[in-house]
C-alpha cells in the first residue's frame, strides 16, 4: 500500500482517484454490445455471452427443476444463516415503510401522497470470481416487502451453463419471478430492450464491474431508471490510537479481495496505526485464498497520514467512501459530520462484512464518489411516489385568483382559463 504523509490539499484530488478505467475506453464496447442486442435480441446475448462467460447454450429462463436441484445442494447449516440475514434484512427494510401523506394547505384544497411500487425489476447479480448470493437478499427482499410484480434476476453463468446453487435458492426463496443465465452488458442491454427471452424492465438494480456499471448508465438513455452507479467495491477506515490494528487490516482486506479494480483507505491520525496496520494486512494477505485478487487491490490502496481529526473528516467527505469504518475514541465527531458516504460502521465490533451479509442495512450502494449525490439501496428504491389532490369548490374560490394571475404573469392563457371557466361558472 502506498504511505502518504500530511498531504496538502491541493494534492487530494489526485490521491483519492480511484483505480478505474477512464468511461471513453469502457462506453464504446457498451454501446456496440446494446446496439447489437436492441437489433438482435437472443441472438446477440447468446454471442456475448459464449464470448465473455464461454458458454454457447441456449438462452433461457432457468427451470423449476434447476432451482430445486440447486436447493437440494446448499448445505442446511448455509440455510439457516442466509434464513437469519433475510430475517434482519426484512425486520430493517419493513420499518422503512410509511403511511399515506394528507394535508389540508388551506381550506377545500387537500393534497396528499401515495407509494405504488414499480411493477418490473431487473437484479443483475454479479458472478465472476465470488458469485455474490447474498446481493439477491439485499435486491429481493426490499422487492417483495414494497410489492413488486415481476421481479427479473440475471446473473452469469460458468462454462457449463450453470449458476452458483446459493444464487439460485436466494431467488426462490425471496420470490423471483424469473430467472436467466446471463451477465455482463448483454445482461443490461436485454433488461434495457427485451428480447423474445428476456422482459424488459422498468429499473435495474445490482452491483457490477466497470462494464456494468457504464451500461446500467446507458441503460437511462432508452427510459430505464437504475437503483444508482454501482461499480468496484471500496472502503475508507478512519482509526486512531484507541483502534485494534488486525481488526483494521481485516477490515481493508475484507473489501481487496472483491476484485483486482477495489480500493481500500486507511486514513489515520497515528503513526503507530499506519505501521501496525501495514504489517497486518501483509501478515493476513499471505493467508487468504484470494491473494492474488487482492494483492492487486491492495497496489491501488493506501494509507494516509493526516495531522488531526477535522483534517480527516474533511478529506473523507472528499473521497466519499462506499463504505466508511470509525474506529475512533472521538466517534460522535465522525457521525455527526460524516455528509458523503454509503454506509457507516462505528467501532472496533462493526465489521462492514456484517452489513454485507446480515446485520439488516442494505450493501448495494454508491461507488466511486456517487455517494456524495446518491443513497444506497433502500425500500424506496422500489418504490414511486404519486401526489393526489382534491380541490371543493371553495378551495378553487381559494386560491383561483392567485392561479390566474401567476398563468398570466408566464403568458399561458389557457392554463389561466381552466380556473376563469370553473370561477365563472360559480356566479351563475
Amino acid at each position: 500500500m502506498q504511505i502518504i504523509k500530511n498531504p496538502n490539499k491541493e494534492s487530494w484530488s489526485e490521491i483519492l482517484k480511484r483505480p478505474t478505467q477512464t468511461v471513453e475506453n469502457i462506453e464504446t464496447t457498451v454501446n456496440q454490445i446494446f446496439d447489437d442486442v436492441q437489433r438482435n435480441g437472443d441472438k446477440a446475448v447468446q454471442k456475448y455471452t459464449a464470448l465473455f462467460d464461454g458458454f454457447e447454450g441456449t438462452l433461457n429462463q432457468v427451470s423449476r427443476e434447476e432451482i430445486e436441484s440447486a436447493a437440494n445442494l446448499v448445505t442446511e447449516e448455509l440455510k439457516e444463516a442466509i434464513k437469519l440475514a433475510k430475517t434482519n434484512i426484512e425486520r430493517f427494510h419493513k420499518t422503512q415503510e410509511t403511511s399515506k401523506i394528507e394535508v389540508e394547505t388551506m381550506p377545500g384544497v387537500k393534497c396528499w401522497q401515495e407509494k405504488r411500487p414499480i411493477e418490473k425489476i431487473g437484479l443483475y447479480i454479479p458472478g465472476g470470481t465470488a458469485p455474490l448470493f447474498s446481493t439477491v437478499l439485499m435486491l429481493a427482499v426490499p422487492a417483495n416487502i414494497a410489492g413488486c410484480k415481476e421481479i427479473i434476476l440475471c446473473s452469469p453463468p460458468n462454462k457449463e451453463g450453470k449458476i452458483a446453487n446459493e444464487i439460485l435458492y436466494m431467488a426462490q426463496l425471496c420470490g423471483v419471478t424469473k430467472i436467466y443465465k446471463v451477465g455482463g452488458i448483454q445482461a443490461i442491454a436485454a433488461m434495457t430492450f427485451g428480447t423474445e427471452t428476456i422482459p424488459q424492465v422498468y429499473k435495474i438494480f445490482g452491483p457490477g464491474n466497470q462494464f456494468v456499471t457504464v451500461a446500467k448508465q446507458l441503460a437511462t438513455k432508452f427510459g430505464v431508471a437504475i437503483d444508482m452507479p454501482a461499480g468496484p467495491s471500496e472502503l475508507l477506515v478512519f482509526a486512531d490510537d484507541s483502534a485494534n490494528p488486525s481488526y483494521v487490516a481485516s477490515d481493508l482486506l475484507s473489501q481487496a479481495e472483491h476484485g483486482t479494480d477495489s480500493q481500500v483507505i486507511l486514513v489515520t491520525t497515528s503513526q503507530t496505526i499506519l505501521s501496525e496496520v501495514e504489517v497486518e494486512v501483509q501478515k493476513q494477505l499471505n493467508e487468504l485464498p484470494r491473494k492474488n485478487i487482492a494483492q492487486k487491490a491492495i497496489e491501488n490502496s493506501k494509507l494516509i497520514l493526516v495531522d488531526s481529526d477535522a483534517t480527516a473528516l474533511e478529506l473523507i467527505n472528499q473521497y466519499a467512501p462506499e463504505h466508511f469504518i470509525i474506529c475512533s475514541k472521538n466517534e460522535d465527531l465522525f457521525i455527526n459530520d460524516i455528509v458523503n458516504a454509503g454506509s457507516v460502521f462505528i467501532g472496533n465490533y462493526t465489521p462492514e462484512s456484517a452489513g454485507d451479509y446480515a446485520s439488516g442495512t442494505n450493501h448495494t450502494l454508491p461507488t466511486n464518489g456517487f455517494s456524495k449525490a446518491y443513497s444506497g439501496v433502500n425500500l424506496d428504491s422500489f418504490l414511486k411516489s404519486i401526489t393526489f389532490q382534491k380541490i371543493t369548490k371553495e378551495g378553487l374560490k381559494n386560491i383561483g385568483n392567485s392561479i390566474e394571475l401567476m398563468a398570466e404573469a408566464e403568458g399561458l392563457q389557457a392554463h389561466k382559463n381552466a380556473v376563469s371557466i370553473r370561477l365563472k361558472s360559480f356566479k351563475k
